[in-house]
């Protein structure tokens, strides 16, 4: 029998790049990353998994497969099946990351009780926990029954994925991918190549049994994804967990989706007894929705299949020495910058001489361009002391030319204002000419270009 062949490679330890010699910087631009690895060609790695099964592949033809052939698992939790498309698609393989004491954890925890309650067994495999922790943590936050919930304390996965063969779970979790190794490569725990090897060695187990997998995955102090590029292509969804730690609201996102859209987000509330799902959304970011003095103004996004409004507040200051700041938390920075150009050129506000600071209350990224309007706005009345109207929201996209853009999915948004007791709304011309005739119990008013959105200030 042929032996397995090892080679010796460099890999960079930022974005897995190879090389067959030392570097000091890598084609990524950083410096002091390649780290020597022994690479190892395992043959029965390579196999395909029928070929593994004792089988030939046959094709299929594309009309004789049923697009929903592939079942899916209720996780229990409301939040997390909008954001995965409605549930665990079986034999799919999902990474979620976020950064230390976000909630992960707790999250994939209630929902395996949950899992295992309805489907069997559920098999969490831990290497940066004892199973006493995992214990105290189910006993605060699980409101299902764990009798189905099995524990495994290994960093082993060639042990682990036994275990996993033996007790032939509904559902898997490894946490963290960063922990596991491989007895077949020489490198480290966390390496390029181990986190590289373990991830593939999942995913061969996940579509050979049909078995839905979720890792945990660390992140950089930029908020990445640690680890090769390479991990995010082989598995079906890539959530994001989100949120600050001196707040309570939490934020999952999709950015990858095999099984359903990426525009959906999901809201929980950390409390002491675990996560909760928040419902009405809207509510949350609106403390006060009738009184809105000057530098702040409401909005309205729509994200997935639901919308939901944001407070926008904003605040300038006159510079005293140096170059005028921008700051921007919540809206895209280069987006403020063209804000504030059309205002200089279009609506004759200029700021150049004064320091903008734009807050999206409650934490959440609002990049959708319908806050432009709000944006605008919520500048121009903090600059010049004067508010709008009470229960006035704004939407709109604004264009270099300043004019006002339509938006899309404007009448849903118009209803959950009206549902939560907004009694005037600010948006582009040519969506209220579609909702005129149709909403009657909030004022409209059709606006063409920025400037005339400004003349609305309170005099």
């Amino acid at each position: 029998m042929a032996k397995n062949k090892a080679r010796t490679v460099f890999v960079c330890q930022q974005c897995g790049y190879e090389s067959p010699k030392w570097s000091g910087q890598c084609i990524c631009g950083a410096w002091n990353t390649m780290v020597e690895e022994t690479v190892v060609d395992v043959h029965d790695e390579t196999r395909s998994r029928s070929a593994m099964a004792g089988k030939t592949p046959v094709p299929r033809q594309l009309h004789e497969i049923r697009s929903g052939e592939h079942s899916r698992i209720n996780t229990g939790i409301g939040e997390l099946n909008r954001v995965l498309g409605g549930g665990l698609v079986q034999g799919s393989l999902t990474l979620i990351s976020g950064e230390p004491g976000i909630g992960k954890s707790t999250l994939i925890l209630q929902a395996a009780a949950c899992i295992g309650k309805q489907n069997g067994p559920v098999l969490y495999v831990t290497g940066e926990e004892s199973e006493e922790q995992i214990r105290i943590r189910s006993d605060r936050v699980c409101r299902e029954s764990t009798a189905e919930l099995y524990i495994l304390a290994e960093t082993n996965l060639d042990l682990a994925l036994a275990a996993a063969e033996k007790l032939k779970p509904a559902f898997l979790i490894i946490d963290s991918i960063q922990t596991m190794y491989s007895a077949d490569l020489t490198q480290a725990p966390g390496s390029v190549g181990q986190v590289r090897a373990c991830a593939a060695r999942l995913m061969n187990y996940g579509k050979g049994c049909n078995v839905p997998i979720f890792i945990v995955a660390h992140v950089t102090k930029s908020g990445d994804l640690a680890g090769p590029k390479i991990i995010e292509h082989l598995v079906d969804c890539v959530l994001q967990f989100t949120g600050e730690r001196d707040r309570e609201l939490r934020i999952l996102r999709a950015h990858k989706n095999r099984f359903g859209t990426t525009s959906e987000i999901g809201a929980f509330d950390m409390n002491a007894s675990g996560l909760v799902e928040i419902p009405n959304l809207s509510a949350s970011f609106l403390e006060d929705i009738h009184e809105q003095p000057a530098g702040s103004i409401t909005t309205g996004i729509f994200e997935g299949t639901r919308p939901f409004l944001l407070e926008i507040q904003a605040l300038t200051s006159p510079v005293g020495i140096g170059f005028p700041r921008r700051t921007a938390i919540g809206v895209e920075t280069a987006r403020l910058n063209m804000i504030l150009a059309v205002l200089d050129r279009k609506a004759g506000i200029s700021l150049s001489d004064h320091d903008v600071y734009v807050n999206v209350v409650g934490g959440i990224k609002a990049d959708c361009p319908s806050v432009d309007l709000a944006v605008a706005l919520a500048i121009v009345s903090g600059h010049k002391g004067k508010s709008y109207e009470r229960s006035t929201l704004a939407i709109g996209e604004i264009g270099l030319t300043g004019e006002l853009r339509m938006v899309m999915n404007a009448d849903k948004i118009v209803g959950e204002a009206a549902r939560l007791g907004f009694s005037r709304i600010l948006l582009p011309q040519k969506n209220y000419a579609r909702l005129a005739d149709i909403v009657k119990k909030i004022e409209l008013i059709g606006l063409t270009d920025l400037r005339s959105a400004v003349a609305l200030l309170r005099r």
